[in-house]
């Protein structure tokens, strides 16, 4: 993926190096023990709320010197963030919606949401409350050793589907949601394949304008996709499916929907809520 010299957002947030103490006597190992329910199946928003009722510990300053590498990261991120704005800012206002740029958190182990206490174990996540996407730059090479999905697009489909919510939030479509919503055909499911697909659009779009890909690319956002699929996901941690207990859809149907989005001539291709086959 072509990234380099091109426009960096200044949408970015940088919290790395703050790290979070114990508070009420609680500590941080009491939520990681809510983050080993989101491999079965439970809503990550749920786990974000068992954070915020630990009460929610000080965050603390460390002496963090990010290196030469952990730069270049940030500035893929920076890129990639400027790149979803240029997409999304003209893309919107043709449904009648003004695009709200997010901002984009980078934390390193630990951050505090509006939507309370989360760990880089979750992954990448989008918070409604603050309208923030929140990363830890240590997920592209989770991605890469962990899932087995190594590439730039690869990462930036991941940022792109964060975006993907934020856009969700902005049209009314995370409200359709219940809380503790899933199953193999639930809202939650429905959500976040939308957002693959937003994703895809974010590809398309951005290759049109700025021909940013390179040989390979394109597997390599459709092998993350696969990847991260919830009965790849669950078969790892606990070596069986349980259809009934998805939240992002398989690895079959976010491949093929973050595919549509590459495809699709109109936002309308990506109302997975509509779709009578996911």
């Amino acid at each position: 993926m072509k990234w380099r010299g091109r426009r960096r957002s200044s949408n970015v947030e940088d919290r790395r190096g703050m790290r979070v103490g114990k508070a009420g006597g609680i500590g941080i190992g009491t939520i990681l023990l809510a983050l080993v329910a989101m491999y079965f199946g439970v809503d990550p928003r749920l786990v974000l709320d068992v954070g915020s009722q630990l009460g929610g510990g000080q965050m603390q300053q460390t002496d963090y010197q990010p290196t030469a590498a952990d730069q270049e990261k940030k500035e893929f991120v920076e890129v990639v963030l400027a790149d979803t704005e240029d997409v999304w800012n003209q893309l919107l206002p043709r449904y009648g919606k003004r695009y709200e740029e997010p901002r984009l958190v980078l934390f390193s182990g630990a951050v505090r949401s509006a939507c309370g206490m989360a760990q880089a174990a979750m992954g990448p996540f989008y918070c409604p409350r603050d309208q923030k996407v929140y990363l830890d730059l240590a997920f592209s090479n989770e991605l890469q050793r962990r899932f087995n999905a190594p590439g730039d697009l690869a990462q930036a489909y991941v940022i792109a589907h964060e975006v993907g919510h934020h856009v969700q939030n902005l049209l009314g479509y995370t409200k359709r949601v219940p809380r503790g919503s899933k199953g193999a055909d639930s809202a939650s499911v429905r959500l976040e394949l939308q957002a693959d697909c937003l994703a895809g659009i974010w590809v398309a779009q951005t290759e049109r304008a700025k021909q940013i890909l390179e040989a390979g690319d394109i597997d390599e956002a459709l092998n993350a996709a696969t990847a991260i699929g919830d009965d790849r996901m669950q078969r790892q941690a606990t070596g069986r499916v349980r259809p009934d207990a998805f939240t992002h859809g398989s690895s079959e149907q976010r491949k093929r929907w973050l595919h549509k989005g590459m495809n699709a001539t109109a936002l309308s291709d990506c109302d997975t809520f509509k779709a009578r086959v996911l």
